[in-house]
């Protein structure tokens, strides 16, 4: 497999962190050199939060430079337009269709950005996928994070089978199944073509 970058980004309390684990493992298990670096910021009191994931034959650093990332995995809208300009040419923008405004718009210091899924199209191909509403189909809110890497994965050529071990291995016992479903649901949206915008 080719030298891959991608970026997770996401705000506190999403669940970013266990992604980029287990996005790690899935890569060191199929033989490949895997480097993660993980920039916590503000993010227990809900701020943004990024992690860069890096695997190939021999990966020397751990961090994805501006305009070399192959994905962006956005857990939130605005933070995938944050974060657009690691994307490289002919990359891929998957976000999650929620949108949780910042501590500024909270307070009413500015307004969330209008249209942010056709300016993210028009940066680069981009998945919307409302994982939100998928997770809670499956049973818990909480499994957004997996929605979203099953769509990552769909895109990676790394087993399907292998993903889903180790979930099974990494997440609380009790959730195993709900995160299970919940990313092979994630595995299927863009099969079920829930919004695919190709950049002009």
């Amino acid at each position: 497999m080719a030298d891959t970058g991608i970026l997770i980004v996401g705000v506190g309390g999403q669940g970013t962190l266990l992604s980029s684990r287990i996005l790690g493992e899935v890569a060191l298990r199929s033989g490949l050199d895997v480097k993660v670096s993980e920039v916590h910021g503000m993010a227990q009191r809900g701020g943004s939060v990024v992690t860069h994931v890096r695997f190939g034959e021999k990966i020397y650093s751990p961090l994805v430079g501006m305009g070399q990332a192959d994905f962006i995995l956005a857990f939130e809208k605005l933070e995938a337009l944050r974060w657009a300009g690691y994307l490289k040419k002919g990359g891929i923008i998957i976000s999650n269709a929620q949108e949780i405004p910042p501590i500024p718009v909270t307070m009413g210091y500015q307004k969330y950005p209008e249209n942010i899924n056709g300016t993210l199209a028009d940066i680069a191909t981009t998945c919307m996928v409302d994982a939100g509403k998928i997770a809670s189909d499956c049973g818990s809110a909480k499994a957004v994070n997996v929605v979203l890497l099953g769509v990552l994965a769909s895109r990676l050529d790394f087993e399907k089978e292998l993903w889903l071990k180790i979930i099974e291995e990494t997440v609380p016992p009790k959730t195993v199944e709900i995160n299970k479903e919940a990313f092979k649901r994630g595995y299927e949206a863009i099969l079920e073509k829930r919004e695919i915008r190709y950049k002009n």
